[in-house]
């Protein structure tokens, strides 16, 4: 069953070809982090124009480079939410306009949930029951599944989430955007040697970034950061431990056979190396092009859903707020 997936959740115009939920012939993304970059961050009606500009050239190359044409195809896979909604409607409104003329079947995809399906693209076939850790921009949330489509919520951000954190510590240590790749490079010439506080939220698997970024902040404008890397690396240490401190626990507690991570922050060399020396249970962890947006993640999980007999009709609309569980 080949999948069309199709991403514009917020900063990044991705198209993807996936075959039965695991292999990926053709795999396309635009991005916009360059121009955003001037900002500080995402503008969100910037994104929703150059999306606009995107949008078909990029499907157009991945059908060339997948040697697919539209009767190739078993159905179309695209994110509805969460995300920006001027974003979201870009890619919703053509991939609903494409199902019409090619008279394929539509399936709205969850923009987590996709993330979540990186694990399957990577030559791994996760092992149910799983603890999903899903790190991005906006959220960060510990997820038991157990199964496709089987979803328990175990811990979200109450704040700022883990790659907006990353976001605002950059900016306040003025190493750009975007934040998380900026204090990773950073933190590589520095040393942990400042004390930042955790959020540990006794109880619960919910997590809370906003108090060490304000804590980072405070020593700033006091003039008591000397070294920038330092700081970095001491930021990107607090964050990293109360994420795998949290996951371990919720994993074992659950009994699950498999951790899984996924988002853009999935990406960091740290959380990635911490998870897997520090945890009795086996971590899987997504290639590195695999963890930031993408449509090949969309059009996999896609799969499962059409596979479940889960298709929309042409009424489909964008949910900006949406949630995993």
């Amino acid at each position: 069953m080949k999948i069309l997936g199709i991403e514009t959740s917020c900063d990044e115009t991705a198209a993807a070809v996936v075959e039965d939920g695991a292999r990926i012939l053709s795999h396309q993304i635009a991005s916009q982090v360059a121009i955003h970059a001037r900002y500080g961050g995402v503008v969100p009606e910037v994104a929703s124009r150059q999306h606009l500009l995107a949008i078909i050239p990029v499907i157009e190359r991945v059908m060339t480079e997948a040697k697919a044409g539209w009767n190739d195809l078993d159905g179309i896979a695209v994110t509805i939410g969460p995300g920006l909604a001027g974003s979201l409607l870009v890619g919703v409104n053509v991939a609903k306009v494409i199902a019409l003329a090619s008279r394929l079947p539509i399936t709205g995809v969850n923009h987590l949930e996709g993330h979540i399906y990186a694990n399957w693209l990577s030559g791994q076939c996760p092992s149910f029951p799983v603890v999903c850790l899903i790190v991005s921009g906006g959220h960060s949330d510990l997820v038991l599944m157990k199964d496709h489509g089987d979803y328990q919520l175990l811990g979200r951000t109450r704040d700022d989430a883990a790659g907006e954190a990353f976001d605002k510590a950059a900016r306040i240590l003025g190493l750009g955007y975007p934040g998380g790749p900026a204090i990773e490079q950073a933190a590589s010439r520095g040393t942990a040697t400042i004390q930042l506080p955790r959020a540990w939220l006794k109880g619960s698997y919910d997590f809370s970034f906003s108090g060490v970024k304000t804590a980072l902040l405070r020593l700033v404008e006091a003039g008591q950061v000397s070294s920038v890397a330092d700081a970095a690396a001491s930021f990107q240490e607090a964050v990293v431990d109360v994420l795998v401190t949290k996951t371990i626990a919720a994993a074992r507690e659950q009994k699950v056979k498999q951790i899984l991570v996924a988002g853009g922050v999935a990406a960091n060399r740290l959380l990635r190396q911490r998870l897997k020396e520090n945890s009795p249970i086996p971590v899987l962890v997504p290639e590195l092009i695999l963890c930031t947006d993408n449509a090949a993640v969309i059009a996999a999980c896609g799969y499962y859903r059409f596979r479940a007999g889960k298709t929309d009709g042409l009424d489909l609309d964008v949910v900006p707020n949406l949630r995993i569980a």
